[in-house]
């Protein structure tokens, strides 16, 4: 049985208000032994409403746990997705308050898709994802959860935004067509020490077959990527835990780099 309108507007005000107040709340699977992943992306949906009608604007979506490394460290064994908003959205190189926003923030490297025509599935092929790319940049996402000690499973990511927190954008942005987004190599170093690499085939195959499954997903439920939108397209990397004080690089081979500052 699905939660009641009811139900669903109580958890996703409860996630915005431990967005708002740095705390955090029990696992939803915990309380709602029947939650289905629809019954979460509800959640999501009413958590979103709330952002917006606080000022925010969506500006991208995101694709999250996409890679083995990632869906081993959380036992999630399946993507999900979210949604980007103007204040999530940090510079190249910027100061990032995540001891002011952030609960228990983890730093993913990534790859951003930004779109220049819209993408609406189901049927999207890695062809069409291709086409309609403006260009691709080097990223940092930096997850959050306002789930418990990150004890997550899928309904409970996907209920919190995908486990969204916070982003930059890189130093280049380059045609699609210009590298080949399943070779192509990335170094993460974390305070000027390498703490991880990866690939771009770490992300279901490729980052380009990430984006294709969010518009397919996406399209199911009526939604859309738009043009002019990020699309960030999952992890090549594990997660790594960050904390004030802490400046994490990302080099992506004929791409670019990014890198952030945490305060």
């Amino acid at each position: 049985m699905a939660l009641t309108d009811q139900q669903i507007q109580h958890y996703g005000d409860e996630l915005y208000q431990a967005l708002r107040h740095r705390r955090t709340v029990a696992p939803l699977t915990e309380r709602e032994a029947d939650i289905s992943i629809d019954d979460a992306y509800h959640i999501s949906l009413r958590m979103l409403e709330q952002r917006l009608a606080d000022g925010e604007r969506v500006i991208g979506k995101k694709i999250g746990v996409t890679s083995k490394a990632v869906q081993n460290m959380l036992n999630v064994h399946q993507p999900d997705f979210g949604y980007l908003t103007d204040r999530m959205l940090f510079a190249n190189g910027d100061e990032m308050p995540i001891s002011e926003q952030l609960i228990a923030p983890r730093a993913e490297g990534e790859i951003a898709f930004i779109l220049k025509k819209d993408l609406v599935g189901p049927g999207i092929t890695h062809a069409e994802v291709l086409a309609a790319t403006e260009c691709v940049m080097p990223c940092f996402e930096i997850v959050d959860s306002r789930i418990r000690d990150w004890q997550i499973r899928i309904q409970d990511t996907v209920a919190d935004n995908a486990s969204c927190g916070l982003f930059v954008l890189g130093d280049r942005a380059i045609s699609p067509r210009q590298l080949d987004l399943v070779t192509c190599g990335m170094v993460m170093e974390k305070n000027g020490q390498i703490c991880a690499t990866g690939a771009g085939a770490a992300a279901l195959g490729s980052p380009v077959n990430c984006v294709a499954w969010l518009a397919n997903t996406l399209g199911r439920f009526g939604i859309k990527l738009e043009a002019g939108e990020v699309i960030l397209s999952g992890s090549l990397v594990p997660l790594q835990p960050v904390a004030a004080g802490d400046h994490v690089h990302v080099s992506v081979g004929g791409l670019g780099t990014a890198s952030v500052r945490f305060v």
